[in-house]
């Protein structure tokens, strides 16, 4: 009886979490908006002062174009990245407190690559 009542007690809090368990596979199948700002801005004070060739100014608005070149990338090839390689590499790149879209265009592009290796160990050599 006693752990009838702990479900019963429990359905509450379960039927609010499905909707958060159901939409998270699906989040995670688009592109994420990543905030570059704080990585970027972390790059830039190790770019020394202002006066020693553009300083942090110049680092951090080539960190962003770089940052965004990369997510144009990521456009282009998302596609070719399969739903498991998205979940994972998304859920990484969006818990980090300096998220980058270098870093998740380097995770998916390892994923697919150790995809395509074992696909390859899998297919019989022909001799």
């Amino acid at each position: 009886m006693r752990a009838l009542m702990t479900s019963a007690a429990m359905a509450p809090l379960f039927a609010l979490a499905l909707p958060l368990l159901m939409t998270a596979p699906a989040q995670a199948q688009e592109i994420p908006t990543l905030n570059v700002d704080p990585t970027c801005r972390g790059i830039s004070q190790q770019a020394g002062t202002a006066g020693e060739k553009g300083g942090p100014d110049l680092a951090y608005k080539q960190c962003v174009g770089s940052e965004q070149d990369m997510r144009q990338k990521l456009v282009g090839e998302w596609s070719t990245f399969t739903p498991a390689e998205k979940g994972n590499c998304v859920g990484e790149a969006t818990s980090v407190p300096l998220p980058s879209y270098t870093d998740l265009v380097t995770c998916l592009e390892m994923a697919r690559t150790a995809r395509e290796l074992n696909a390859q160990s899998q297919t019989p050599q022909s001799k």
